[in-house]
């Protein structure tokens, strides 16, 4: 779809036609029909709540064709799976988890100690969740970086139970190098079940597979969907998918690469956005026929046809300043700044998961082994959430030591702080302490 961002002056200017659009794609994954949606992905996280294990091989016989029994894969064929793996391929896996891994290690964070003014003890201490549910999708494509990005910040958070869903394929094995990027990052329980079902066993438990403390994971929209209702049962680390990918472009980028960078993300999904904001009118111009050339002979076209058509998006903007409040009004997934100074336009920026910086740069480095987390907020919420991180696989606890002198100097103030709330008790915890 093209638009015109003319009559855009501030991040606040929502009536142009460009911020209104922006505003849907946004939304699409939400209204009326997702209310419909949600009721059906209840219905499948009950059943699996009541039915276990059972549930598990109906649903994914229903949904997937094929009847996951038993459930779990064994460990010998994950290491099988490696084995089998090529040469070259082998060593991009590797490479990808080592540059994940020196990334993430450096987010480790560090327990917190203080003394008080009278000596009192303060601090916070991290410690690892138990156990961590990890989802990589399977259905329209195989994702082993999804299982590198999800496993090894979990192992870097000293988790020491990963507990892996992923869909069985058409003959009832998960993709090969999925298993095999499985044994790779130590993951050695796998279950061969997807959709929302996977969500629900992993938040509930059953026969077969563990309760968890946390799910990390993008998925599709059941996945998504599944994620939000079982939130507060089990930490989730965010509400991801489906993706999207805004470009931000001048003058100086080449329109077949931007062209390659909005399919890239458009054949992932049906629901997946692809945006270009760009001062050229030029590449405006010239960005249809280089979509249409490159999509000749695409063994995803269907797919990412219906992306560009319901959510593709370009707009021509009259500054890049216009073009940096537009898509911060959208808080992209992934930010693409294929600018003259990239360095300069980021500064601008408040909302994104992640920006990819000049040229040599495109968004397919971050899905497989830059370093950074490849699950991203997604649908705006860039306003307020982050990557996934080693954090999301810890949790904090509060240290408070009093001594006798703290409480004296604090005491009084606790007290007159809890008769003002009519907590009598808690005043007379404080008060017969110091009489």
């Amino acid at each position: 779809m093209r638009d015109d961002a003319s009559s855009v002056a501030s991040p606040s200017a929502g009536g142009s036609p460009a911020a209104k659009r922006l505003a849907a794609i946004a939304e699409r994954t939400s209204g009326g029909r997702m209310q419909e949606e949600m009721a059906r992905v209840e219905a499948i996280l009950t059943q699996v709540q009541t039915q276990g294990d059972q549930a598990l091989l109906e649903l994914t016989e229903r949904f997937d064709g094929v009847r996951p029994d038993p459930l779990r894969i064994p460990r010998e064929r994950l290491a099988a799976a490696w084995q089998a793996t090529p040469a070259p391929l082998q060593e991009a896996l590797r490479l990808a988890h080592q540059r994940i891994l020196a990334f993430h290690q450096q987010q480790l964070p560090a327990d917190l100690a203080i003394t008080g003014p009278h000596g009192e003890q303060l601090g916070r201490r991290w410690r690892p969740v138990e156990r961590a549910g990890l989802y990589v999708p399977g259905g329209r494509a195989s994702y082993p970086s999804t299982v590198l990005m999800n496993a090894v910040p979990a192992r870097v958070a000293g988790v020491q139970r990963l507990v892996m869903v992923t869909p069985p394929g058409p003959g009832g094995e998960p993709n090969a190098t999925v298993l095999a990027a499985a044994h790779l990052a130590g993951v050695e329980e796998v279950y061969r079940v997807g959709g929302a079902q996977a969500i629900g066993a992993l938040a509930y438990g059953t026969e077969t597979i563990p309760r968890v403390d946390v799910i990390s994971g993008p998925g599709n929209l059941y996945v998504t969907l599944a994620k939000k209702a079982v939130f507060g049962r089990v930490a989730i680390d965010s509400l991801a998918g489906p993706s999207e990918v805004l470009v931000i472009a001048d003058h100086t980028a080449r329109v077949d690469q931007v062209a390659a960078d909005l399919l890239a993300q458009a054949e992932h999904d049906p629901l997946a956005a692809a945006i270009l904001l760009t001062t050229s009118e030029a590449l405006a111009a010239a960005l249809p026929a280089a979509l249409e050339a490159q999509l000749e002979n695409h063994p995803r076209a269907e797919i990412t046809r219906t992306a560009l058509n319901d959510w593709g998006l370009i707009v021509v903007c009259d500054s890049l300043t216009q073009a940096a409040r537009l898509s911060d009004c959208f808080a992209p997934e992934h930010l693409e700044l294929l600018v003259e100074d990239p360095e300069r336009l980021a500064e601008q920026i408040q909302h994104a998961g992640a920006i990819f910086m000049g040229p040599y740069t495109p968004e397919a480095v971050g899905d497989y082994l830059a370093g950074p987390n490849h699950t991203l907020p997604t649908s705006g919420t860039a306003r307020f959430a982050g990557a996934l991180s080693v954090e999301t696989f810890l949790r904090h606890t509060s240290l408070i030591r009093f001594n006798r002198e703290a409480l004296e100097a604090t005491g009084a103030a606790v007290i007159s702080l809890a008769e003002s709330e009519g907590l009598h008790s808690h005043a007379e915890s404080v008060r017969r302490r110091l009489s």
